[in-house]
């Protein structure tokens, strides 16, 4: 059965990839993954919700042995190794829903880059969950962003500065949708859904799964952008929100 975000990222999928140059993901986005990351040269590494591979070449290029990524839109896929394809960088790809994946080998360090908002109900959310702890390694590690369920107010929130509107229903309750909508730097926009869940929610996710200790991460800024009051919305409301725990 296909997947309601495969047909959805399908037709968004160029516009998406765009959206991967604002500023945003690289000052606060990218910099706080890989602070969270540290050194990672020589891992097995697992890119789930993979898009069209923005993050999985990033891992490879910071150092990852070996990185794999896994999206369920063919089309994000197929940007992907098209990608690689133009300029190798040692990745390989799959066309899957994340929910079902199972691996032949596991790895060392599982990331999904807004991943666990996607589900649409807490089985889902379980699911995702539960395919990331079978993915790894005994101590390896699970690191990801999210919509930031510790921030979410009522109605819309115009993060217009940084290229996105975010709106929620008055008093978010568990399954109901956030829409983004994007404008890229050359004026495209589109829109797509996440879904709230409540973060006991996921902490029960995690420990069912057998993950420990589950944390959120706060959004941090580049250390170049610190004395930028452009920042400033963006760093006191933070829309985004990263997560770790390790599989013992």
């Amino acid at each position: 059965m296909t997947h309601p975000a495969e047909s959805e990222y399908d037709a968004i999928a160029g516009a998406y990839k765009d959206s991967k140059q604002l500023s945003f993901r690289n000052y606060i986005e990218e910099f706080t993954l890989f602070e969270t990351l540290g050194d990672i040269s020589g891992v097995k590494a697992l890119d789930l919700a993979c898009g069209d591979g923005f993050y999985t070449r990033k891992l490879k290029r910071a150092g990852a042995r070996e990185v794999l990524g896994v999206d369920v839109s063919a089309e994000m896929i197929r940007l992907a190794e098209d990608e690689e394809r133009a300029r190798p960088a040692g990745c390989r790809y799959l066309h899957r829903n994340a929910a079902a994946l199972v691996l032949d080998e596991p790895v060392d360090l599982v990331v999904a880059m807004y991943l666990l908002n996607y589900a649409r109900d807490v089985d889902e959310l379980l699911r995702f969950v539960q395919a990331a702890y079978g993915a790894l390694k005994p101590g390896g590690r699970f690191v990801g962003f999210n919509d930031n369920v510790l921030n979410a107010p009522g109605g819309t929130v115009s993060y217009a500065r940084y290229g996105f509107e975010k709106e929620y229903t008055e008093t978010p309750s568990d399954g109901d949708p956030i829409v983004y909508r994007f404008t890229n730097d050359d004026g495209t926009r589109f829109e797509f859904n996440n879904y709230f869940f409540s973060q006991g929610n996921y902490h029960r996710a995690f420990e069912e799964a057998g993950f420990a200790g589950f944390h959120w991460i706060d959004s941090q800024l580049h250390p170049s952008e610190r004395d930028n009051r452009f920042w400033d919305e963006f760093m006191a409301a933070p829309p985004v929100i990263g997560f770790a725990a390790v599989r013992e």
